[in-house]
């Protein structure tokens, strides 16, 4: 319990520190595969604009945007869904740890999920390894061009299909998953970060 209460105001200062809420080898792929507190932050401000937002994070990795969403926001709901079952473990132990209640993690795949249940999606490119022949987080699940434009078109269609005033952040995007229906209405400086509304 003095663990739990220690890490909990902490974690949150910097990269390096939230990072230790996981073992060796996830904290080496940090710099690559989770998103930087700074970038969560932001994303998390835009989507739980209002109180009381449900929020889902596809392709959540161990969780960090949710975490990190849920500490700041806790008026709002973070959800996050991923196929990797280790990685949606390491999100649970690390849920626990920091007593995070508002954000809460599903392992499976988004092509499963009905997403109209959400009022906003963060999308940190979780489709992008099958595009490169190096840096993949493991080789435990399939990866292939043709599923990367499969999860897009279906992501594509998902998100067309939602409610007007739906709100999207992209991270690191090739874009290839955002319906023309979304007006881009704020970037980052170096065109990484974008916050999407669908008309």
């Amino acid at each position: 319990m003095q663990t739990s209460t220690f890490l909990k105001p902490n974690c949150y200062v910097n990269d390096a520190a939230f990072d230790w809420l996981y073992p060796e080898k996830i904290q080496q792929l940090s710099r690559r595969h989770w998103t930087p507190l700074s970038i969560a932050k932001s994303a998390a401000r835009f989507l739980a604009h209002q109180p009381g937002k449900k929020i889902l994070d596809i392709g959540s990795g161990v969780g960090k945007f949710c975490l990190v969403g849920a500490r700041f926001y806790p008026e709002s709901s973070f959800y996050g869904i991923e196929q990797r079952e280790e990685l949606y473990q390491y999100a649970m132990e690390a849920r626990e740890v920091t007593q995070t209640g508002n954000a809460h993690f599903i392992q499976g795949n988004f092509t499963q999920t009905d997403i109209s249940a959400y009022d906003g999606f963060y999308f940190y490119n979780s489709f992008f390894e099958n595009l490169v022949d190096q840096d993949q987080i493991d080789n435990k699940v399939e990866l292939s061009t043709s599923l990367y434009n499969y999860y897009s078109r279906c992501l594509f269609k998902k998100l067309n299909d939602c409610a007007s005033g739906t709100r999207l952040v992209t991270f690191h995007s090739l874009e290839d998953e955002v319906p023309p229906c979304y007006q881009l209405v704020d970037t980052s400086a170096d065109l990484m970060l974008k916050m999407w509304i669908r008309r």
